[in-house]
């Protein structure tokens, strides 16, 4: 470890080691959990079903793409709308009318008959995630403001999990119940479930010495100003492009080879397993160092292999391919927010500094599948888009030697 790693050790570290979590942490973490599963299946629940949904509403390439990208988008336009959601009704409310709006939006996709009702319920859904994603990260550095990497870790390793539900089960749903709409509206009940357990979880308002301590207003910080903003939206576009794109065309890929739709799904389902794992497992190694920008090459580098594999040899090992590359995209996606809100103490600033870098980079993110859809649609195959994305990744390993901690106290 460098000297200056060795004198300004990482602020979570102490606190870490030296306290257990307590019965409500450990409540708060689960309904965390419950909440991070509803985030992804409205993506990853289209993919498996794309060949079935495209025949049946006859969308294009390019407008089926949109079923993964509207919502991305709606991500990245409601992430900007985080502080005045937080000024009008909170946090709390906000986030539950991201799940009720989440709801809404899948249940109505039981009736949806058209591909324009199709993408109207994917950007209600998609400006649900938005609200829940922009304002839950500040309220966890605030409860968890000594262990971050943990409950980002958490919540990116069930948002990571739910995506690979939404791939798995919902073709098996959609099976057994002789309809695609079936495989895209059950999602409407976790999202319920999750409405309640949050609902009931804030019954009381906080108590705790953080919350007491906050100040009144948080610091004006005109964040559409500040170059380093900008440089971790971009940063947490470009890395997001992979997973928006494989998302939208994995199982396409390999239905294109030959694969069945049911054993595309499980593919794109076992990519998201090991998302999730090193989105949990990845900030917490990174937990006992102050300086990210390794552990940031590490996630990238795991994803330019797989992408890699994808493009010399998609046939020889897929799983392998796509599990490596899932793996650098689920802990580069976690340790980007960690690496965000640990350039302030304050969970108000870092708060509105990782919404703004989501809708950044969500809107970034949106623009990948839609051009790899066009691409299928003149070049007849993805190989075009796998190297786009191997390109914008290793220019992302460069981008993070950026991040040095000297640098977080400066940045406004």
């Amino acid at each position: 470890m460098n000297s200056h790693s060795s004198t300004a050790p990482a602020r979570t570290d102490v606190s870490v080691t030296s306290h257990a979590l307590t019965w409500r942490d450990a409540l708060w973490l689960c309904v965390i959990v419950v909440i991070g599963i509803n985030l992804r299946p409205l993506l990853t629940s289209i993919s498996p079903l794309m060949t079935t949904i495209r025949t049946a509403t006859g969308l294009s390439f390019y407008g089926a793409s949109l079923l993964t990208s509207l919502p991305v988008v709606a991500m990245g336009i409601g992430a900007f709308g985080a502080g005045a959601l937080t000024r009008t009704i909170g946090e709390t409310r906000g986030v539950a009318l991201g799940l009720l709006a989440i709801a809404l939006a899948c249940g109505a996709r039981w009736a949806t008959g058209s591909g324009a009702a199709l993408l109207l319920t994917a950007t209600l859904a998609g400006i649900g995630v938005a609200a829940i994603q922009a304002l839950l990260p500040a309220v966890m550095k605030q409860r968890f403001h000594a262990r971050v990497p943990l409950a980002m870790g958490v919540f990116s390793a069930s948002i990571m999990g739910g995506g690979g539900l939404g791939a798995s089960l919902s073709p098996w749903v959609s099976n057994a119940m002789g309809s695609w709409h079936a495989g895209l509206a059950v999602w409407a009940v976790p999202a319920l479930i999750a409405l309640i357990c949050w609902l009931g979880l804030n019954l009381r308002p906080s108590t705790g010495a953080a919350a007491q301590a906050a100040p009144a207003s948080p610091p004006a910080l005109p964040l559409w100003r500040k170059r380093r903003a900008w440089t971790l939206g971009l940063y947490f576009g470009i890395v997001n492009g992979g997973y928006t794109t494989l998302v939208a065309w994995l199982p396409a890929f390999y239905q294109q080879r030959g694969v069945s739709v049911a054993d595309s799904g499980s593919l794109l389902a076992s990519m998201t397993v090991f998302q999730a794992s090193a989105a949990l497992l990845l900030p917490l190694v990174a937990a006992s160092f102050r300086d990210r920008r390794p552990w940031l090459v590490l996630g990238l580098s795991a994803q330019l292999v797989g992408l890699l594999g994808l493009i010399l040899w998609p046939d020889a090992a897929p799983l392998v391919w796509v599990g490596v590359a899932g793996a650098g995209l689920g802990g580069t996606f976690a340790l980007t927010l960690v690496t965000a809100m640990d350039h302030s103490a304050d969970h108000r600033v870092a708060g509105r500094l990782v919404a703004f870098t989501q809708g950044v980079g969500f809107i970034v993110a949106a623009i990948a599948p839609v051009f790899a859809g066009i691409v299928r649609g003149w070049s007849g195959g993805f190989g075009a888009a796998w190297i786009m994305l191997a390109v914008s990744v290793a220019a992302m390993i460069a981008v993070s030697c950026l991040f040095s901690p000297r640098s977080y106290g400066k940045w406004y």
